[in-house]
C-alpha cells in the first residue's frame, strides 16, 4: 500500500483554511483543499501496517489503504469505486466526520496520522466534478415498498441502498427539505447544501420517491404506513434535546442551539425571515453570546454567532479541560480524549471549562449568567467554594445534547419498545423493533451519535429489511 517508506520521506500536510476575516463574512465552505501533488505524497504516506486499524477506527469499514495507494498511483475513478463500496456519501463525511480512522492510524502513534478525511474529501469532490458519479438504477424491481422515516444519513443510507436492490422506497421528511440535521442543524460554512441536493437528485434517478412537509405521526399515520407498505423503517434521529434545569431558563432569551442554527441555514438557503424564524427571529448581532455545551454543536453556534456579529461569545463545558496530547499507550487505537480546538474557536471565542451553571438572571429579557467552578473527588462532582462568577449575557444558546428521540407522534403511535435509555430497541444484526414490519436504524436507535455511524447503521439496517422481505440479499453489510 501506499510507498513503503513515504512516510519516512513526507511530513503530514492537510488541508488549510481560509483567512478569517474572509471567511467570517459569508457562509460558504473556507477549507483550500489540497494540490494534486501533495495529495499524491500524502496518499503515499499509508504504509503496508501489518494491521490497519484504520478499517477499523471506521464506522463504515472504509477500505483506506486501497484507496490511497490507488490516489497514490493517480487512479482516482477506481479509488472513487472502493469508497463508494462502503460509504453512500463520502462527500458528507469527508467534511464533516471527525475522522476516527485518523485517531487509529499508525503513524497517530506519532502525532503523525495519514490525512485520510482529505484524500476520501478530494476523492468523491474529483468523481463529481469529473462526471463519474451517476444514478445505479436496478435491473428489476422487486414489487416490495418500503416506507424510511426521515432524511438524514441513516434515512438516505438505507433508502439508496433499498431502491438499489429494486424495492419502491418512499422517503417521509417532516421538513420542507432534504437532510435532516446535515440540512438544518450543520452550518453552511462546514458542508454547502447543494451537496445534499445532488445526492437527493440521484436518488430521485434511482427511483426513490421524497415527501417532504409531511410528518409521519401527524400528517399521516403509523397505521396508514403499515397498510400500504410491506416495511416501515424509522430513521428520524434523536431530536429531543436536553433542558437547562435552573432558575431562569424559561426566559426568551435561552433558546435552542438547534433552533438557532436551523434559522441560519434557512436564511442561507433564500427563505424569508417568516419561513426562516416562524417563532421570531434569533440572531446575536450585537449581543454578548453564551454558548452551553462544549461539543460540535456548541462550535456550530460559535462560529455562527461570529458571522452574525456578535458583541462576544463564550462557551461553558461542565467537564474539566482535557489535554492537549492523548495518552498514546493508553488510548491509541481508539478516539482519544483531548483538547479539541475546531476552526470556529480559532475565529474567536473564549472557553470556560469545568463551570456550573447557577442561575439565569433577568427579568423579562436575560442579563446574565450566575456559574460557579466545579472539580471532581471521589467520582462525584462538587462545586468550589468561593468561586461563584457571573457572565454578562443577552443569549444563552442550549447546545447540551439530546436525550434521544421524540415520543410524540410517531412513536407513541407505533409502541414500539424502547430500551433503557428511551431510544428505540433494535438490535445490529437485523435491525427490526418489538413490531416485525417495522425496523429502526440511526440515532432513533443507538442515540445521539455521528455522521458516519449514522451511515453505516441505514446501510446495515437495508440489508436487514431486504433479507427479510427477499429471504436473502446481496447488499452488503
Amino acid at each position: 500500500m501506499g510507498k513503503e517508506t513515504g512516510f519516512l520521506e513526507l511530513d503530514r500536510q492537510d488541508r488549510t483554511y481560509g483567512p478569517v476575516d474572509e471567511r467570517l463574512k459569508n457562509y460558504k465552505e473556507f477549507v483550500v483543499p489540497l494540490s494534486a501533488e501533495t495529495l499524491k505524497g500524502q496518499a503515499s504516506r499509508c504504509m503496508n501496517c501489518g494491521v490497519p486499524h484504520c478499517h477499523t477506527g471506521c464506522p463504515v469499514n472504509n477500505i483506506i489503504p486501497d484507496w490511497n495507494h490507488l490516489v497514490y498511483e493517480d487512479d482516482f475513478r477506481n479509488a472513487l469505486q472502493v469508497l463508494h463500496s462502503t460509504n453512500n456519501f463520502p462527500e458528507f463525511t469527508g467534511r464533516i466526520c471527525p475522522a476516527p480512522c485518523e485517531a487509529a492510524c499508525t503513524l497517530n502513534l506519532i502525532d503523525e496520522p495519514v490525512t485520510i478525511k482529505s484524500i476520501e474529501c478530494a476523492i468523491v469532490d474529483k468523481g463529481w466534478s469529473e462526471g463519474w458519479i451517476t444514478p445505479k438504477i436496478p435491473e428489476a424491481k422487486t414489487g416490495k415498498s418500503v416506507a424510511v422515516v426521515g432524511s438524514g444519513p441513516a434515512g438516505l443510507a438505507c433508502a439508496q441502498q433499498l431502491a438499489r436492490a429494486g424495492h419502491s422506497v418512499t422517503v417521509f421528511e417532516k421538513n420542507d427539505r432534504v437532510g435532516g440535521l446535515m440540512r438544518y442543524g450543520i452550518p453552511d460554512f462546514k458542508m454547502e447544501k447543494h451537496l445534499i441536493n445532488r445526492r437527493a437528485a440521484q436518488m430521485e434517478a434511482e427511483g426513490v420517491t421524497f415527501r417532504t412537509s409531511t410528518e409521519v405521526g401527524v400528517n399521516v399515520s403509523v397505521s396508514s404506513l403499515k397498510d400500504n407498505y410491506d416495511a416501515i423503517v424509522f430513521a428520524g434521529g434523536a431530536e429531543d434535546a436536553r433542558k437547562l434545569q435552573i432558575p431562569g431558563a424559561e426566559l426568551p432569551g435561552v433558546r435552542l442551539a438547534m433552533e438557532f442554527l436551523t434559522q441560519q441555514n434557512k436564511r442561507n438557503a433564500g427563505d424569508d425571515e417568516l419561513r426562516a424564524a416562524p417563532r421570531g427571529s434569533l440572531t446575536a448581532t450585537g449581543k454578548n453570546v453564551i454558548v452551553i455545551g462544549g461539543g460540535d454543536t456548541g462550535s456550530d453556534c460559535v462560529g455562527t454567532s461570529n458571522r452574525q456579529g456578535a458583541k462576544s461569545v463564550t462557551q461553558l463545558e461542565i467537564m474539566p479541560k482535557p489535554p492537549v496530547h492523548e495518552d498514546k499507550g493508553m488510548s491509541w487505537p481508539f478516539w482519544p480524549l483531548k483538547l479539541r480546538t475546531s476552526s470556529s474557536h480559532e475565529e474567536g471565542a473564549d472557553r470556560e471549562w469545568a463551570v456550573l451553571t447557577k442561575r439565569v438572571v433577568g427579568d423579562n429579557d436575560v442579563k446574565g449568567l450566575e456559574c460557579v467552578r466545579v472539580e471532581w473527588k471521589d467520582g462525584k462532582m462538587v462545586e468550589v467554594e468561593g468561586s461563584e462568577f457571573t457572565l454578562e449575557a443577552d443569549l444563552i444558546l442550549l447546545a447540551m445534547g439530546f436525550v434521544g428521540p421524540k415520543k410524540a407522534g410517531m412513536l407513541d403511535q407505533a409502541a414500539v419498545e424502547l430500551d433503557a435509555r428511551g431510544n428505540v430497541k433494535a438490535d445490529t444484526q437485523v435491525y427490526q423493533t418489538s413490531d416485525e414490519q417495522i425496523w429502526a436504524c440511526g440515532d432513533m436507535r443507538r442515540g445521539q451519535s455521528l455522521v458516519v455511524w449514522a451511515i453505516r447503521e441505514g446501510r446495515q439496517c437495508a440489508r436487514a429489511v431486504d433479507e427479510a422481505l427477499m429471504g436473502a440479499s446481496e447488499l452488503p453489510r
